[in-house]
């Protein structure tokens, strides 16, 4: 990644000499490039850009429209509340190539079957994209991304004249599904992921929403028409794999979540048992038990509320995270607790069950690793109702 940025910086000054008055030549083409998914979390589902290539221009360019700037005022808090600003970058395609030929990941490349006046109105509208006044963009993960933008472009330049089939796609599938169709399942990324987002995840994607993959925009372009004199045609009249690398496939860590989550319910189970057994209660256990899923629901809370992340609201991982853990972890430090505390641990306990039926509905869908922690949550809870009794003040 550091490479990358390196070469995109070096390159945004090479080319200040084109403009839009450029006029493409009859031997020059516009192509979709697909990039396979890479190690790293950012770059998992993989990456989608344009290339125009001239030779008698002596012209060969990237359109990427997934540049960031980590060293933007306020980066990560923006990132954070949702307000995730991307740019088109356009630059020498021999540094788009070389950058992912040094992260092992294959390119393909489709050649688009435009006649040269589309070849020139395409050129158009990425040039004046790659303005400094129009570079920028809000992204979204989901409804505006690198994947997104070029199938909306080729619409925009192509219009009523392109068509775009659902031959080969998923099929009554949610945004959950195809993302962790993408990503290892007992992995903290696939974890991560899933903890906040909400229910819009849920939804059954329509064609053009199961585009923000790369491999989806791949397909689609491959199957779609493009009609002339009501004569359909291949829109894509080329392909070509530019580099072949074989796709990495993540592996698990040993400290993967469900061992994690397992561990920990052993390790509640043992604790509880104990207390049972003696009569006592661990106030250290059960203010971590209270405190880690309090700190993690406010999170989730803020997300739902007050930032733009698309996919955050009606986020119901909060049924098990109950932000009002956090304040509660205090007070269960103390040997003697408050009597309310049994009707609020009683509250948690309705909640869980609450939570499997918007399980079992589909309304949301959970990672199947949260199981262990659930039941941890259940039995600790279970003890607490049965047995503070003897903590009242």
């Amino acid at each position: 990644m550091n490479i990358r940025s390196l070469l995109l910086i070096l390159c945004f000054f090479t080319f200040n000499s084109i403009t839009a008055q450029a006029k493409l030549s009859v031997y020059s083409e516009i192509s979709i490039l697909t990039v396979g998914p890479g190690e790293d979390l950012h770059v998992a589902f993989g990456h989608s850009a344009i290339r125009v290539k001239d030779p008698v221009l002596n012209l060969d360019l990237v359109y990427n429209y997934g540049v960031f700037d980590f060293d933007a005022p306020n980066f990560l808090i923006n990132f954070a509340n949702g307000n995730m600003i991307y740019s088109l970058a356009r630059y020498d395609f021999k540094y788009f190539l070389a950058s992912y030929k040094n992260e092992k990941r294959w390119v393909k490349q489709q050649t688009l079957n435009l006649n040269q006046q589309e070849k020139q109105a395409y050129f158009l509208f990425l040039e004046n994209n790659a303005l400094p006044k129009n570079k920028n963009y809000q992204y979204d993960p989901y409804f505006n991304n690198c994947a997104t933008k070029l199938r909306d472009i080729t619409t925009s330049i192509l219009k009523e004249k392109v068509v775009f089939f659902d031959n080969n796609k998923a099929t009554n599938t949610s945004f959950r599904k195809l993302t962790n169709n993408e990503l290892l399942s007992n992995s903290w990324s696939s974890f991560g992921l899933n903890l906040i987002a909400g229910t819009k995840l849920d939804r059954k994607t329509t064609l053009d929403e199961q585009l923000f993959l790369p491999d989806y925009v791949y397909k689609s372009f491959k199957e779609a028409k493009l009609f002339r004199k009501n004569q359909p045609e291949e829109l894509v009249k080329k392909e070509t794999i530019l580099l072949n690398f074989e796709e990495k496939k993540a592996e698990i860590i040993l400290f993967n979540p469900l061992f994690c989550f397992t561990l920990f319910l052993l390790f509640t189970i043992y604790i509880t048992y104990q207390n049972l057994k003696k009569k006592k209660r661990s106030t250290w256990f059960d203010f971590i038990l209270f405190f880690i899923p309090g700190l993690i629901g406010s999170i989730l809370l803020y997300l739902w509320l007050f930032s733009s992340h698309s996919t955050a609201p009606n986020n119901f991982n909060v049924f098990w995270a109950f932000p009002i853990n956090l304040i509660v972890a205090f007070l269960m430090l103390k040997k003697e607790v408050s009597r309310w505390i049994k009707m609020y641990v009683l509250f948690l306990i309705v909640f869980l069950f609450v939570l499997m039926l918007i399980w079992i509905q589909e309304i949301q869908v959970f990672p199947f690793v949260i199981i262990p922690l659930l039941i941890s949550l259940l039995i600790r809870y279970t003890y607490l109702k049965g047995n503070l009794l003897t903590f009242f003040k």
